[in-house]
């Protein structure tokens, strides 16, 4: 069956609201085509045609590079997966070569993982990553880089799923395949680059990932259609000194979204965020994702914000330039890919001074430390991290392009050619929807944007209402020039506009001259498209033609009632001088435009830089303020393996109690992963029991997303903090069934305990809660103890582990673990009183709670009673 399928065409001015329903909502591709003019040649090659129509680029929702619906606080990453033709197997599944995840797969005795390759970019921006990994571990990279689009190579689309395929499935991405293409080595990305890769670096790019950025770059080559671009050059992930964070623990700790709604509100980052730019949310959204081990990295941060904490003054001031600024990372990008415009020139040279205003501010705060400090014996071996912040800042070359952008655009007429505009897009709007009324149906109707446009300047006349409404034709006639650049943009620019005032002056001398010469006070010059340079009377004039001397030498081309047009030979003379000269100045301010977006090119990577380092002020001072509005408190960050938190908090669910008028019960957590009793007699790993809904998993997760912060760079909600650095943390919080695999909630939990058991460290933090809970209970306290002693004897890790089966606590005295400072126990509870009510205590105390209090929860939940009484009369029959 053949289906036909019209579509028509849209306004020009609605092309970012359709491509919003097509590629953002509904992940479909989007060819644009557009006119160019064709030459001498081309013209009879076409038959005649001026114009040629051919697709400019091809829109996807990875491939995103400016449109107006993108999300400003979000990377729109479009990652390529390389998988080789025949797999290659590692043994090599450390955190060295950011290979560790989650398992994926329902083979745990799998030792040898696929090895792949992995590269993402956002085309908005100019960020290109690289890393090697395993089948395994994509899962875990894919959650933490959260890319729009996920491209593979065409031979994959008909070859035998290697299990991609379920992986991609299961957290919908959307997946495009594409042919690998001509790039075959780093050499020959270059062209897309704009730097080279040292060649040190260079050296250690594995085959997976130049194949996987090599897929990548054809890919987003071929969507642009030629338009050029230039990256910043690829950066490794696994050079970097991060924290592994696998997918199941991003989900379950409610990082980036919440775990029910998958939404914004309520996560981590949300309680956190306090940035006032696009650029630095993003930046914020990365240092989340991915917090550093470096201990130099993680001083640096906290130093800086204690330093706005103590300097308010700073703070707020550095916090008004930065809403002065403009997203320059962008900004740059636009350029880099041959688009911009003059509004992204002004916006670039505000933010240009903007950072020099920073700067400023920055100069006069360290110049005055050092004054305060000149009594004392500093130490020269540290580096003060505000000159470091700014000694990354360059700005010589920068100010003169702010200075050459300001000189050369005309800002003024620029709000008059937005003002028309939007004028023109109103009147447009307004017609068709007066067209859809007359004749269109309602469905019709709602496809029309919803949003009001300014309306079109009303005219000054008091009688306008019968008059017809300015049009943009009538803006952008010969007679009102609204030029983009200054007169004093260039030279030539100069001369040209000195050459249009004279010939505009020649023509006010002409008009008065042919009014007189036929005796038409109403004369006026005109230009028009269909009739070009004509003399328009009206009135009683246009009555009366011009004398019969003059017949010889005008001709009349229109005649009315009420109006006359005619051709003159002195006024088509100099009205083509006016339009040559008009077209001159256009063709300057192009060149002069063009010039300027050169320049933004040989200084984008001093831009990019600068804007990286204003990202950067913006999440410090921004974390300075939530240190404040908090009360939280500077971690001491070591290399030992040791977690001491005082009066710990979990920062979501204390923001949402005192939203509600209740207070946030703290809690301490001492641990070491130290065996000597002496050294510590708090245990690397607390067993935690007690009833349900008194806090366990709060308590768990509150840990985890504390080490987390300090890693990032943040104050924590804490009283006292001193933490050894994290290398990875692992969760094993909540499971459901994985329908789609075929796997049951407990093999889902036993899929995962199995990976945290097999890759955690001692310097790893893992969480686990109610591990064995889908099986029976004899076999999941057989599991449970069993995941708890291999933490405790083979990763030798920190951990806190709470469970609901009571004879685990008694497993872990009877085989000693309790003894020698391996195992601690604690627990929360609940406290009743006389009338039969009672509360929940989520304070910890040491020791075991028996009881899990399920029937209270029942009956809290709305259990029927009689249901809940069957309940206490089985539990009273088992003795319970």
């Amino acid at each position: 069956m053949i289906v036909v399928c019209c579509q028509a065409g849209f306004p020009f001015f609605q092309l970012d609201r359709f491509l919003k329903i097509l590629v953002q909502d509904l992940n479909r591709h989007v060819a644009i085509a557009e006119e160019f003019p064709n030459d001498a040649s081309a013209r009879i090659r076409s038959g005649g045609l001026m114009h040629d129509r051919r697709v400019a680029r091809i829109v996807t929702p990875g491939t995103l590079i400016d449109e107006n619906f993108m999300d400003p606080y979000a990377n729109n990453y479009v990652m390529a997966v390389h998988l080789p033709e025949k797999p290659v197997l590692s043994d090599d599944i450390t955190r060295q070569a950011g290979q560790q995840a989650t398992i994926n797969t329902p083979d745990p005795t799998n030792d040898a993982p696929t090895r792949i390759g992995l590269a993402w970019l956002d085309l908005s921006t100019g960020y290109f990553f690289t890393q090697p990994a395993t089948l395994a571990s994509l899962g875990s990279v894919l959650s933490r880089v959260s890319p729009r689009e996920v491209v593979l190579d065409k031979a994959l689309e008909s070859a035998e799923d290697q299990g991609i395929a379920s992986i991609l499935q299961e957290e919908s991405y959307l997946v495009t395949y594409s042919p690998q293409g001509e790039f075959q080595s780093l050499d020959d990305w270059l062209p897309m680059l704009e730097g080279k890769i040292p060649a040190k670096e260079a050296k250690q790019f594995t085959e997976e990932e130049i194949d996987a950025g090599s897929l990548l770059l054809h890919y987003v080559g071929d969507r642009l259609q030629g338009l050029s671009m230039k990256l910043q050059p690829p950066v490794r992930h696994v050079n970097m000194e991060v924290m592994s964070i696998d997918r199941n623990t991003m989900r379950s700790l409610e990082i980036k979204e919440t775990v029910r709604d998958g939404t914004f509100k309520g996560s981590l980052l949300h309680a956190i965020r306090r940035t006032v730019t696009k650029s630095g949310a993003r930046l914020l959204n990365q240092w989340l994702s991915f917090p550093s081990t470096s201990l130099k990295v993680i001083n640096s941060r906290l130093d800086l914000v204690d330093r706005f904490i103590h300097d308010e003054e700073l703070r707020d001031a550095i916090i008004v330039l930065l809403r002065k600024s403009n997203d320059s990372q962008r900004l740059v990008q636009k350029f880099a890919l041959n688009r911009g415009d003059a509004d992204d020139l002004l916006q670039l040279a505000s933010t240009i001074k903007a950072t020099e205003d920073i700067v400023t501010l920055l100069e006069a705060s360290i110049a005055s430390q050092a004054k305060d400090a000149n009594n004392t014996s500093p130490d020269e071996e540290d580096e003060d991290p505000l000159t470091a912040l700014l000694s990354r800042i360059s700005l010589k070359s920068p100010l003169k392009l702010a200075h050459t952008i300001r000189s050369a655009i005309d800002e003024e007429n620029l709000v008059q050619q937005h003002q028309l505009q939007d004028s023109q897009a109103s009147s447009l709007l307004s017609l068709a929807q007066e067209i859809v009324s007359s004749e269109g149906t309602e469905e019709d109707g709602s496809l029309l944007p919803k949003t009001k446009l300014p309306s079109p300047p009303p005219s000054p006349s008091p009688s306008s209402k019968s008059k017809r409404p300015p049009s943009i034709r009538d803006h952008y006639s010969e007679e009102t020039e609204l030029f983009t650049m200054k007169p004093r943009a260039s030279k030539l620019l100069t001369t040209l506009h000195n050459q249009l005032t004279t010939l505009k002056s020649q023509r006010d001398s002409l008009c008065l001259e042919l009014r007189q010469e036929f005796n038409t006070p109403s004369l006026t010059l005109k230009w028009t498209p269909q009739l070009g340079h004509i003399c328009h009377v009206k009135g009683r004039d246009s009555l009366s033609p011009p004398s019969s001397s003059s017949d010889s030498i005008i001709r009349t081309l229109t005649t009315s009632r009420s109006t006359r047009s005619f051709h003159h030979p002195k006024w088509s003379s100099l009205g083509d001088s006016l339009s040559q000269t008009r077209l001159a100045i256009r063709a300057e301010e192009s060149r002069v435009f063009s010039s300027l977006r050169q320049s933004v090119i040989l200084n984008l990577v001093k831009l990019r830089r600068n804007a990286s380092v204003l990202d950067s002020l913006d999440i410090l001072t921004s974390f300075s303020l939530l240190s404040r509005e908090k009360n939280l408190v500077r971690p001491i960050l070591n290399t030992s393996t040791t977690s001491i938190i005082i009066a710990g908090r979990h920062p979501t669910v204390e923001s949402a109690l005192l939203e509600s008028g209740r207070t946030f019960t703290q809690n301490d957590l001492f641990l070491s992963s130290s065996s000597s009793s002496s050294e510590s007699s708090h245990g690397r790993l607390w067993l935690i029991t007690g009833p349900n809904m008194a806090g366990k998993s709060t308590f768990l997760r509150q840990n985890a997303l504390i080490a987390i912060l300090s890693q990032t760079g943040s104050h924590v909600p804490a009283s006292f903090a001193s933490l050894g650095l994290v290398d990875a943390i692992f969760s094993r919080v909540g499971s459901a069934d994985d329908l789609y695999r075929s796997q049951s909630t407990f093999m889902v939990e036993m899929l995962e305990t199995a990976a945290i058991l097999r890759q955690a460290t001692p310097r790893s933090f893992v969480i686990m809660d109610e591990v064995g809970r889908g099986t029976t209970p004899e076999d999941g306290t057989a599991v449970a103890f069993a995941a708890l002693h291999h933490l405790v004897k083979v990763n030798k890790c920190r951990g806190l582990f709470a469970t609901h089966f009571h004879d685990v606590a008694d497993l872990v005295d009877e085989k000693g673990l309790n003894q020698n400072g391996e195992v601690e126990m604690y627990c929360t509870d609940v406290e009743e009183d006389d009338s039969g009510g009672f509360v929940y205590v989520h304070k910890l105390r040491k020791g075991i709670n028996r009881e899990s209090h399920a029937l209270k929860v029942a009956r809290l939940a709305g259990l029927p009673e009689k249901a809940v009484q069957i309940a206490k009369e089985v539990l009273e029959r088992k003795g319970l």
